[in-house]
């Protein structure tokens, strides 16, 4: 199914339709057509030829009234706004089952010029429709574009190792007023706040075309030892005076089981381990991530120590360190 052909800018007016017709919002039928009536009169191509603007004024004094004659684009109008209307209603769903030629018969006037006004090429439009706007075989025909339905968004918590490894959630949603339970899959390596597109679960399309997509935002959990950046992982490891002093061996937690790593005599706070290929695991174009152990010194209070453990380390003092 092709996508909607684009408005010709002089018929894609950014004023509000009411306005155009110059009624309140809560206009009857009547109105509107009254309104139409003698807008079109003042309008007209053959009551205005060399004037400036006034066929430009008499397109969008027909597209206005096309949509909020019509119950069902009305609804949709409102609903949207003039911008999201016409991202889901072409030229030719506006003006479908529209019977102007009648209309303007009815004043006097003529509508055969419809189809050249509007850039169509004569009676029949380029878009596979007459411009009688009737039904049956005067309608549009059975290949015209369906306006898709809403796109809709929604946000969606995982947990921190969720987001590491990927994973599958049952996530109940209310879609068109039915409640669903959808299954996610969560992609690997999965960044905070990232898009997950869902086809054809957002809302269903006003005129039978296809429904819209559904958007989940992620939002990930915190992790009460590890932070991300990037495919890169990093978690803190406190470290004794003595193991910094003597050096030691010290186990690393990682996303699976701990590891075992040697700390050199002297290696200062701050300092990052790094351990190669314990980060995100690779996904898509991304490669094995790794995870930096970075190292912190318990430092002991005074009244920590015993009295020979504060005078070893007066006499550590008294020789510059």
């Amino acid at each position: 199914m092709g996508r909607p052909q684009p408005y010709r800018q002089a018929v894609m007016s950014q004023k509000d339709y009411y306005k155009t017709l110059g009624v309140e919002r809560g206009a009857s039928p009547d109105e509107l057509k009254k309104a139409f009536r003698q807008l079109a009169l003042k309008y007209h191509p053959d009551r205005n030829k060399g004037t400036q603007g006034a066929e430009e004024r008499f397109k969008e004094i027909n597209e206005a009234y096309a949509v909020l004659s019509d119950a069902e684009k009305r609804k949709q109008y409102d609903l949207y706004g003039a911008d999201g209307f016409r991202q889901r209603f072409s030229e030719e769903d506006i003006f479908r089952n529209m019977n102007l030629d009648d209309l303007f018969r009815d004043m006097g006037l003529g509508g055969e010029f419809l189809g050249s006004m509007f850039g169509q090429g004569g009676r029949r439009g380029g878009y596979g429709f007459n411009f009688n706007f009737g039904n049956g075989s005067r309608g549009a025909s059975a290949r015209a574009p369906r306006a898709k339905g809403q796109d809709l968004s929604a946000n969606l918590s995982v947990s921190f190792h969720e987001s590491v490894f990927g994973g599958k959630r049952r996530v109940p949603l209310r879609i068109g007023g039915i409640e669903q339970e959808l299954e996610v899959k969560i992609p690997p390596g999965v960044k905070h706040e990232a898009k997950l597109r869902i086809s054809g679960k957002g809302a269903p399309s006003p005129n039978g075309g296809e429904p819209g997509d559904l958007y989940l935002r992620v939002l990930i959990e915190p992790h009460p030892l590890f932070t991300r950046e990037g495919d890169d992982l990093f978690v803190d490891v406190t470290l004794s005076l003595a193991d910094v002093i003597f050096g030691a061996t010290i186990e690393v937690p990682t996303m699976e089981e701990p590891k075992k790593v040697k700390i050199k005599p002297g290696t200062l706070p701050g300092t990052k381990v790094r351990l190669r290929g314990f980060g995100v695991p690779a996904h898509g174009k991304h490669h094995t991530g790794d995870l930096y152990a970075v190292l912190r010194v318990r430092v002991p209070s005074g009244d920590e120590l015993t009295d020979d453990e504060r005078a070893a380390i007066e006499s550590l003092r008294a020789r510059g360190y």
